[in-house]
C-alpha cells in the first residue's frame, strides 16, 4: 500500500482537524494585529523618548504649556471685546446658507448620477411578447 492510503482520516479526525484549523486561523490573525499594533506603540513610545531626551519635545511642552497658561488672558480680552449684535446674527445665517447650498448642489449631483446610472430603453421591438397568450 502507498502512503495515501495509510494516512486515511476517519470522519471524527478528519471533523476534529477541520474545527482546529477553524478555530486557530482567527486566533493567529487577531495574534498578528495585536503584535503589529504593539510593535507600533512601542516604536513611537521610543521615539517620543528619543525626542524628549534629545530636548525637542521638551521644548515643544514648555511652549504648550506657555500657551495654555495665557488662555486665560486671551479669553477676557475675547469676553471683553463686544462684537455688534448684527455680526453675531449674521455667521450664523451665513452658515446656514452655505449648508443649504453644499446639500442642494449634492442632491442635484445625486439625481444625475441616478439618472446616469439607468439604462435607457432599447429602440429595438422586445424579442419575447410582452403579454403572454393563455
Amino acid at each position: 500500500m502507498t502512503a495515501n492510503t495509510d494516512a486515511r482520516l476517519a470522519p471524527s479526525q478528519r471533523l476534529s482537524r477541520g474545527l482546529k484549523y477553524t478555530a486557530v486561523g482567527p486566533v493567529d490573525i487577531t495574534r498578528g494585529v495585536i503584535g503589529i499594533g504593539a510593535g507600533t506603540v512601542q516604536a513611537t513610545a521610543s521615539e517620543l523618548h528619543r525626542r524628549y531626551e534629545s530636548g525637542k519635545l521638551r521644548r515643544q511642552l514648555a511652549a504648550a504649556a506657555q500657551a495654555v497658561a495665557a488662555l486665560p488672558e486671551i479669553v477676557q480680552a475675547e469676553i471683553a471685546q463686544e462684537t455688534a449684535p448684527a455680526k453675531r446674527r449674521r455667521r450664523p445665517l451665513l452658515i446656514a446658507a452655505v449648508a443649504a447650498a453644499v446639500l442642494a448642489g449634492g442632491a442635484v449631483a445625486f439625481s444625475i448620477v441616478r439618472r446616469s446610472m439607468r439604462p435607457e430603453p432599447s429602440p429595438l421591438p422586445p424579442s419575447v411578447e410582452v403579454t403572454p397568450k393563455p
